[in-house]
């Protein structure tokens, strides 16, 4: 009688105890199902393969676990990405220079600058929006649907009403809906590159994984985003929502944390440094004519146009239009960008952080040779398997087409016909063609009786075809499963017995060739099989044919320009450690051809390390082998905290929280999931690493172009002030007023500053060390070169002034014309002192920029319909000049350059 509630309370303590275990898996994703036999999985879940979850017990998990569905983030709004452009303290300044001028009464200045902003805000806007964000693109992978089995029977149900414990079968051409722990698998591979890494599709087992396997490494687990590429399965959901494998990927990049362009911070700075010039040199100005009797009211009004002339209006719209026309550019050579300051950022790249699969390599698998019982064929010939008449090779690459899979979609050697199915059975076909074998022709005389397929115990594959002299069967598979089912080797005389020490050397070579970033299969036959006989029994080996995913062509070259401009690469990859060491040494990476590479299990020493030779001695690596999503972004994380600006290239899903993290994220317009693209802020349209090389060049020349029209500028707003502010200091009235100042810094500056912009850059700037990302836009020495050439356009100036004033004894419109006129040409031709000092004089970067003669042809344009159109000339008070007034203009503006070109003579020494 007491049994039965005590069987109760056991049947409900069970129940209490596996929803616990299904609860916990939201914190301990798969709950570690790989590590568990396949029956324990079964009942750790409270499963049932053999008739599924029931309609009650689905709810019940529902409201457990919710919908199988991602995190949403919110999306950003338009007003939000609107108020995103007036970030920044010189747009702030700008607005604050408004509102002074609307205090003051300055109509017309403060509708100048508001223009000026407005000008700035459309073209950041306008350029900065994304269509499409990233997460969009992982939820997108939760939209299809799955055969479940519920209640005894099959259902087509959506992947949102999934639960764990449910069972799925998976089929060639599924998605993969939620992880789950595979009960059954016939053939089974899956394509999870998107997630690991692993360029080529995985064979599936249904064994125990060690505990402590990587995420790459859990063959009997199939993962939720992931793709079946063939075969057919049974699968135990142990994870679903965000508790899956790819639900961290979206948390982690949800957390990633996007990082702030150098470029961003640099303006900042320089607005910050703005602010008190202007501030301190306005009121220092406004004391001292207070103290010389002027009017104090007249002196706050001069200090406030002080302010304003100490504010480049003209710095936010150029910096965007450069950056823009830095875009176009990229994108002409196939790389497109998302964020105008990325533009900049690229150049100043201390690190690359690059995929292995189609960046450096071409993205398919491609047979490099064989090894016959007495040569190898093909390793010297890059692959080029050419010798028809090679008896051996024939028989080899026989049986490869055969044992086959694939299809091809046109016959063809290498440089033509692709095909369908596994890149390696693919590259066997084409290696058969190459030598005239048609697998077509060859089943027309071999007619293929039945096939066993690929098991992930045995390790090989073998196909059974009716011949002339009875049935034969075709095997491939693992070189040492091949190897230890063969008893007979057969070489171009004769077949001969295989012996024990035959087999230990052709494992010694096996191992020389893998060692050398080869995969490798082994091709055996059966001859004269009976109909129960072991089709892998009493092999005769034919020999070992080896694969590589090539380097592309232009990588070595690629990296060494990067390698030249003092910018490590560091290749970041899925596949295994042997396979990316000898990549990495073909395609140039480290030094005197040594490697330096680490793997996942490697990084937790770098992780736990308190000892900062140890972090340094990691950072130092050439290679990080079969890395995971975490150790991609702790990664970049650690180069950043290291000092360096990181670039980083990436295409799977697995790469999306390293890629927003990165500074600079970039992703593969070609075979890059659309959640790697929308994660980076740059694409390459054609999965290039020169690309990224090209830009970065890119890069560097945009930086040097903004340090140059930053300088201009500059230099022409603190002439403005020291002419304004001396004339007051010595007693003579303002040369300027408020509007003519703006006038110089919207209308005659910008042309030229602009133009500086668009210079398509010095022949060394890729042989020049990366910058500090710590280096302001100005540094020391070039606020020295500002003050020196503000002082030589300052007393050219005031020198006609007064001579204007005291020597020809002009009126005060006549002679604030002169000064107008004489400080807005001698701006015009300062233009070619922003030349390097290491350029020539006439021949420079400066001279050779056609844009520059287009914008002072413009400005000086501007200049003559300010004095010559009546209704202009009046809002700037502005007169007509005289045959005499000219003069005095034109001596005053050459001086400025003639003594900026022995300026820079003198200090040609001290070139940034």
């Amino acid at each position: 009688m007491k049994a039965a509630p005590a069987s109760g309370n056991t049947d409900r303590t069970r129940a209490m105890d596996r929803d616990k275990v299904v609860e916990d898996q939201t914190s301990d994703r798969s709950v570690r199902a790989f590590a568990l036999s396949a029956d324990a999985a079964v009942a750790e879940l409270g499963a049932d393969p053999a008739r599924g979850l029931s309609t009650a017990e689905v709810v019940r998990r529902r409201q457990i676990h919710g919908e199988n569905t991602l995190k949403r983030r919110e999306a950003r709004s338009l007003l939000s990405m609107l108020l995103e452009q007036f970030r920044g303290i010189l747009i702030w300044l700008l607005m604050g220079a408004a509102a002074l001028s609307l205090v003051v009464g300055d109509i017309a200045e403060a509708i100048a600058i508001a223009c000026v902003l407005l000008i700035n805000t459309v073209i950041g806007f306008s350029t900065s929006w994304r269509a499409t964000r990233s997460m969009e693109a992982l939820y997108r992978l939760t939209d299809v649907t799955a055969n479940v089995r519920r209640d005894g029977q099959v259902l087509a149900l959506s992947a949102v009403d999934l639960v764990p414990g449910d069972i799925v079968l998976l089929d060639g051409g599924d998605v993969v809906t939620a992880d789950m722990r595979l009960l059954e698998a016939a053939n089974l591979f899956c394509d999870e590159s998107a997630l690991t890494g692993e360029s080529l599709p995985v064979i599936k087992t249904t064994d125990p994984i060690s505990d402590d396997a990587l995420l790459a490494d859990r063959a009997n687990m199939a993962f939720k985003g992931s793709a079946v590429v063939r075969g057919t399965g049974l699968g135990l959901i142990t994870a679903t929502g965000m508790a899956t494998e790819l639900g961290n990927i979206s948390n982690l990049a949800m957390e990633a944390e996007a990082q702030g362009f150098p470029l961003e911070k640099r303006l900042d700075k320089l607005g910050s440094d703005l602010v008190w010039l202007a501030v301190a040199f306005s009121a220092l100005i406004a004391l001292a004519g207070v103290l010389r009797g002027f009017d104090a009211f007249l002196m706050i009004e001069t200090a406030i146009a002080l302010a304003v002339a100490a504010i480049p209006e003209g710095l936010p719209v150029v910096a965007t239009l450069a950056l823009a026309r830095g875009m176009l550019r990229m994108a002409s050579r196939n790389v497109l960008i998302s964020q105008l300051s990325a533009v900049e950022t690229l150049g100043g790249t201390t690190i690359i952080l690059t995929d292995k699969t189609g960046t450096l390599t071409e993205n398919r698998m491609t047979v490099m040779g064989l090894l016959l019982p007495d040569r190898e064929v093909g390793f010297e010939d890059e692959g080029e398997l050419t010798d028809a008449a090679d008896s051996e090779l024939r028989a080899a690459l026989e049986i490869a087409a055969l044992c086959n899979t694939a299809e091809l979609s046109a016959p063809g050697g290498n440089g033509g016909a692709r095909g369908i199915g596994d890149p390696m059975e693919v590259a066997l076909l084409l290696a058969a063609e190459d030598v005239g074998l048609h697998r077509p022709d060859l089943l027309s005389d071999r007619r293929e009786m039945r096939r066993v397929p690929f098991d992930s115990d045995t390790k090989v594959m073998a196909t059974i075809h009716e011949t002339p002299g009875g049935s034969m069967a075709a095997v491939k598979g693992a070189p040492e499963a091949v190897l230890a089912r063969a008893t007979h080797l057969a070489t171009e005389e004769d077949v001969v017995p295989l012996t024990d020490a035959t087999k230990s050397g052709w494992l010694d070579w096996i191992d020389a060739v893998a060692g050398r970033g080869y995969r490798l299969i082994g091709l055996a036959r059966k001859d004269g099989m009976g109909p129960e006989d072991d089709p892998f029994e009493g092999l005769t080996l034919l020999g070992f044919v080896s694969f590589l995913d090539p380097l592309r062509e232009d990588v070595p070259p690629a990296i060494a320009d990067s390698q030249a401009a003092g910018v490590r690469v560091v290749m970041m990859t899925g596949d295994h450690v042997s396979t990316a060491r000898e990549i990495a040494r073909s395609a140039g990476l480290g030094e005197n051809d040594s490697i330096h590479a680490f793997t996942e299990h490697d990084l937790e020493t770098l992780y736990e390390a308190e000892d900062g030779e140890v972090r340094e001695e990691f950072l130092k690596a050439d290679v990080f082998a079969r890395v995971t999503p975490e150790s991609k972004l702790r990664l970049v994380r650690n180069y950043q905290q290291a000092g360096h600006i990181v670039a980083m290239t990436g295409d799977g899903v697995n790469d999306a929280p390293a890629l927003k993290q990165a500074d600079i994220g970039i992703a593969m317009g070609q075979r890059g999931t659309q959640v790697a693209r929308e994660a980076a802020v740059m694409v390459l349209k054609d999965d290039a690493f020169t690309s990224i090389i090209a830009a970065m060049r890119q890069g560097r020349v945009i930086f040097d172009n903004i340090r140059r029209f930053v300088a201009y500028l500059m230099s022409c707003n603190v002439s403005e002030i020291m002419v304004v502010g001396i004339a007051i200091l010595i007693g003579l009235p303002a040369p300027l007023t408020p509007l003519q100042i703006l006038f110089l810094n919207l209308v005659t500056d910008v042309f030229p500053a602009f133009a500086l912009g668009l210079g398509e850059g010095s022949d060394d700037v890729m042989k020049r060390s990366p910058r500090n990302p710590e280096t302001p836009i100005i540094p020391p020495r070039r606020w020295r070169d500002i003050g020196v050439f503000g002082v030589f356009l300052t007393c050219s100036t005031l020198t006609v002034y007064w001579l204007a004033i005291n020597r020809f004894e002009m009126d005060e419109t006549s002679a604030t014309t002169v000064a107008f006129l004489a400080l807005a040409v001698s701006q015009l031709i300062h233009v070619f002192n922003m030349r390097r000092r290491l350029e020539p004089l006439a021949r420079n970067s400066v001279t050779a920029n056609p844009y520059v003669w287009g914008a002072i042809v413009v400005s000086l344009a501007l200049l003559a319909a300010a004095c010559l159109l009546p209704a202009l000339a009046s809002v700037l008070e502005l007169a007509t000049p005289s045959w005499l007034q000219i003069q005095l203009v034109l001596a005053g503006s050459v001086t400025p350059l003639i003594l900026g070109q022995i300026w820079l003579a003198l200090t040609r020494g001290a070139e940034d």
